[in-house]
């Protein structure tokens, strides 16, 4: 993609106009005009809504479910735009749905999670959008794999299309969470660290699965510099047909809002200015620091490596790491520092460490102290 920092898109005006988040809201699903209707009202009464959403194709993980009202719904949003001027957006999985949104005057898209795990899908996707000028929003893919996900973004790209966003929904995993799908928030910053001029979008609906966590969740993404916030709104949440447990009424939107703080990226208090940078030269300073250590720790595992290789030891004493994976986190413990992130920082160590063994007992050179970097 390209890097132009002043990019300017659909989305990037809508920013610059309203000078803070964008909030884009409406039902999961589209399930009735009635429904459409009420929800559009209701979000433009209140004022704070750049875009309404809702889902009008929705294949689910097993058949035999609520799949949406399908091309059927469109007209619902027709009329909701036409009565409160928001621009109307929704998913599409399928050339033949971007053809059937286009012909409604559909004014943005986005693709979802199971779809941009596919090249194959958002190839034809990309084909099908391809001197349509039509604002375009990409979901991360269902796995954390921020390659798939910028690779998305840049067929589209390639295809001529450049009003460009990002939707952060979250990431599944096997392992045991809170959330529905679990933020994974380094993935995201990533996406933003290469490509600043890229709106991202938090959609804590999806990440939470439950409107207990929606705030907690928006707040952190706001916090973190997002662009705006996705959020499920529905009249009758507890009775929709699908998602229930993550949306909110629109009166619950607006008192969510309101106990949103949101920050400024920085200040022009020159007492702030003068402590930050003071701040700053001293974290600079730790972590001339901290490297100086991990050198001094590489060096003795070389030390270590060449001693095992003339006594012909192996290079994995599983009692010894387990001492350290049992003892670090707890020495970070009494330092104030996090047991988990000591722990994760030990695993990464270890990796480098029988790397580097590996290396010295085969008889392979080392050119210099070895990086914490990618590869481990």
């Amino acid at each position: 993609m390209e890097n132009t920092a002043t990019a300017d898109t659909y989305f990037t005006r809508l920013l610059a106009a309203k000078g803070q988040p964008l909030l884009i809201a409406g039902p999961c699903s589209a399930e009735s005009e009635a429904q459409v209707l009420t929800v559009a009202r209701a979000l433009k009464a209140a004022g704070q809504a750049d875009m309404y959403r809702a889902g009008i194709w929705k294949p689910r993980t097993k058949p035999g479910g609520f799949e949406g009202m399908g091309t059927a719904a469109l007209p619902w949003l027709q009329a909701a735009r036409a009565e409160t001027g928001l621009p109307m957006a929704i998913e599409v999985a399928t050339p033949r749905h971007v053809e059937d949104a286009l012909k409604h005057g559909i004014d943005v898209l986005w693709i979802g999670a199971r779809t941009t795990v596919n090249p194959f899908a958002v190839q034809e996707l990309a084909d099908a959008l391809a001197g349509t000028g039509t604002p375009v929003m990409v979901k991360n893919p269902v796995n954390p794999d921020l390659a798939l996900w910028a690779g998305a973004l840049e067929r589209l790209e390639r295809a001529g299309i450049t009003n460009l966003a990002a939707i952060h929904r979250g990431f599944s995993t096997f392992a045991p969470s809170r959330y529905r799908n679990s933020p994974t928030w380094a993935i995201p910053i990533e996406l933003k660290t290469r490509y600043p001029q890229l709106p991202l979008i938090n959609d804590p609906s999806h990440i939470g699965g439950s409107r207990d966590l929606l705030l907690p969740i928006a707040q952190k993404a706001l916090d973190l510099d997002y662009d705006g916030l996705i959020i499920e709104t529905h009249p009758d949440p507890d009775h929709a047909l699908s998602d229930a447990a993550q949306q909110v009424t629109p009166a619950r939107l607006q008192e969510i809002l309101s106990e949103l703080k949101y920050r400024y990226r920085s200040s022009d208090n020159i007492d702030y200015r003068n402590k930050a940078e003071e701040l700053r030269q001293k974290m600079d300073t730790a972590d001339h620091e901290i490297l100086e250590m991990l050198a001094r720790r590489m060096a003795l595992i070389q030390e270590l490596a060449e001693y095992k290789k003339e006594n012909n030891v192996k290079i994995l004493q599983l009692e010894r790491w387990q001492e350290i994976f049992k003892t670090r986190p707890e020495w970070g413990k009494k330092l104030n520092i996090d047991e988990k992130f000591v722990g994760e920082l030990y695993k990464l160590i270890h990796i480098e460490s029988i790397r580097q063994q590996t290396e010295v007992l085969n008889g392979r050179p080392i050119d210099g102290i070895a990086h914490l970097g990618p590869g481990l």
